[in-house]
């Protein structure tokens, strides 16, 4: 990822639009694998649209607050490269408004998909879209073994979402450096692909002593769970940030924040908040519950306190070296 993101988005684009390709494929297979196996005689019944109220628990809020922030964020992140769009304003505007009851529609429609194949309790939390397809091609004899390919396909599709993310946040310490919060080091070019070079060896380092810290002394959900948490309220709290401009943000302003504006706001307030509150409990079997949340609230606090100290220190130098 280092290379591509170093590279540049001549190549990296390719990557992502071959990673969205096969996303859509594989998203088409596990769409049709229920009606396969209702056909094959495999199952006996499938009701995608089939509603019951939820029990309510702090596992379902968890999980709630997990795809109602998880599955609607992110429409955002387009706007790191939006001087590649011709109107940037409106085309991120309108991908949002159709891209969101797309992905709601496509949730339920997957999520019918999976329960329809694999008990509810036996659902691997980490990677159910592998073990549906495994499960849903094992019954259909010669064609069982599409899951094998799909399975690599998937592995394909992590790899350019990956890519995609690490392409955005390569840029963050390069535009700190351009504000002086961070050294001009980070705002370094590559001479030839005019990229951030050392933005991005930073970033890359990070993510790799991460990763492996992750891992230590954990099983790989418990370790899948620590991060991803960690990862999803670092980004949380900036949208904590965003939905409040229009709450209480612009009162200085003088600006009058329209009512349906104000109600979007502290819907998406609302949910964020109880995806950042319920983070730090895991909804997978872990040895303790409470180191859990201590690994979890003790990255966040600890990152956070840190680039207070960045942010407190470079204001104070560009203070002191103004006339």
């Amino acid at each position: 990822m280092i290379v591509i993101t170093v590279v540049g988005l001549g190549v990296g684009k390719w990557i992502h639009k071959a990673g969205g390709v096969l996303m859509i494929l594989i998203f088409g297979a596990i769409l049709i694998l229920p009606l396969l196996n209702l056909a094959n005689g495999s199952i006996t019944e499938y009701h995608p649209f089939r509603t019951e109220m939820p029990v309510l628990s702090l596992m379902t809020l968890n999980l709630l607050g997990k795809m109602g922030f998880g599955a609607l964020g992110g429409f955002e992140y387009v706007a790191i490269h939006a001087g590649e769009a011709r109107d940037p304003v409106r085309t991120i505007g309108r991908s949002v408004l159709v891209a969101a009851p797309i992905i709601a529609v496509m949730f339920i429609l997957g999520t019918g998909s999976v329960l329809s194949l694999i008990p509810q309790d036996q659902i691997d939390l980490i990677a159910p879209i592998p073990q549906v397809l495994s499960v849903g091609f094992g019954p259909l004899g010669f064609i069982a073994g599409i899951a094998s390919l799909t399975i690599v396909a998937m592995l394909s599709i992590r790899l350019a979402q990956s890519s995609v993310m690490f392409a955005g946040n390569t840029r963050l310490p390069m535009v700190a450096g351009w504000d002086s919060l961070l050294p001009e080091w980070f705002t370094m070019m590559h001479s030839k692909y005019n990229t951030p070079v050392n933005s991005i060896l930073f970033v890359g380092a990070a993510t790799l002593v991460m990763g492996i810290v992750g891992l230590v002394g954990v099983g790989k959900q418990e370790a899948f769970q620590l991060l991803w948490n960690a990862s999803g309220v670092f980004y949380a709290l900036t949208y904590l940030v965003m939905f409040a401009i229009p709450l209480i943000g612009l009162r200085a302003s003088g600006q009058r924040v329209p009512i349906w504006l104000k109600t979007a706001a502290f819907c998406g307030f609302a949910m964020t908040l109880l995806y950042v509150a319920l983070s730090i409990m895991p909804i997978i079997q872990v040895e303790s519950r409470l180191l859990f949340g201590v690994k979890v609230g003790g990255l966040i606090v600890v990152a956070n306190v840190i680039g207070l100290v960045v942010y407190s220190v470079a204001r104070r130098k560009s203070r002191n070296s103004q006339p």
